[in-house]
């Protein structure tokens, strides 16, 4: 695939899979959906690498690394997002999340010394300042009670976990680590340490064997969790953490129109600024994707 495929294939997924997670709540603990959803992904992911004689033999130090990426984007991320979609609607939860585009410009700028572009650092604050007026009170039509912040903080707790596992996914590709094998290992080692605090904190392992947590659990383990994680890492190796970032602007444009269809999102005058905010960001960064495809296809 070329760098705009990539791109649309983590755009389009990623958009749709947050009112996917809205279908795994009920009998089954969020914490323990996510165990389940990259365990079921590690499996599918290492059963692909041992089908095509891919190596799975790393040293330690490598699988260190590895299971910082996992700790932090399959289990610590996520964690975060499933309990706060169950206090804020997820189109809201995708939108918030998308500050995570600034914070791979930051990190890759502090850590790597990747120069930021100006266009696109302008595009990232002016999607921010939309973010910000969505979250204004009423906005959505959302009580801003303590529920409402709770879930706030942990989707932001959420993006930083996030940003930094896409700093360290860089280095380890820069370092040798394949993606489909980092992935694979990085959602066994993300899966077992959210399998071993629900079994601290005891959390049930039940299962719900409804159409409707077994379809979602699929879509979210094999497109949101392999398909999309892999098209976004491989762009995250080629062009960079920072560029690669500009996808969590557009992705919440997804995620809103299917909550608004899904969940009755209510759109009043400080969402509709903040979004048509959003989509300013994105005219002005999301140009430059395609011409970094066609350099490197």
């Amino acid at each position: 695939m070329n760098n705009l495929t990539l791109y649309l294939a983590s755009v389009l997924i990623w958009g749709s899979t947050w009112i996917a997670i809205t279908f795994q709540y009920g009998r089954v603990a969020p914490e323990v959906s996510v165990a389940y959803r990259f365990g079921l992904a590690a499996l599918l992911l290492a059963g692909w690498c041992l089908l095509r004689g891919l190596r799975l033999r790393f040293t330690l130090r490598e699988h260190g690394w590895m299971a910082l990426q996992g700790a932090l984007m399959f289990g610590l991320n996520y964690v975060c997002v499933y309990l706060a979609e169950q206090r804020i609607p997820s189109g809201l939860t995708a939108v918030i999340f998308s500050l995570m585009a600034i914070l791979n410009l930051l990190g890759a700028r502090l850590f790597f010394g990747t120069p930021v572009p100006g266009k696109a650092l302008w595009g990232t604050v002016i999607g921010v300042i939309g973010v910000g007026f969505i979250c204004l009170p009423g906005a959505a039509g959302t009580p801003h009670g303590s529920g409402f912040r709770a879930g706030l903080a942990l989707v932001l707790a959420g993006t930083v976990a996030a940003s930094l596992s896409n700093l360290i996914s860089q280095r380890n590709q820069k370092h040798g680590i394949p993606v489909v094998q980092g992935n694979a290992l990085s959602m066994t080692y993300g899966a077992v340490l959210v399998a071993l605090y629900c079994w601290a904190a005891g959390r049930p392992f039940a299962f719900d064997p409804s159409l409707r947590y077994v379809g979602s659990l699929a879509f979210l383990a094999l497109f949101g969790s392999i398909l999309a994680f892999g098209a976004y890492l491989t762009l995250v190796g080629r062009i960079g953490a920072g560029r690669a970032g500009y996808a969590m602007v557009a992705i919440p444009m997804v995620a809103l129109a299917l909550s608004t269809l899904l969940e009755g999102l209510h759109w009043h005058g400080w969402l509709v600024l903040g979004v048509g905010l959003c989509l300013a960001g994105n005219i002005l960064v999301l140009p430059r994707a395609p011409r970094v495809a066609e350099r490197t296809a």
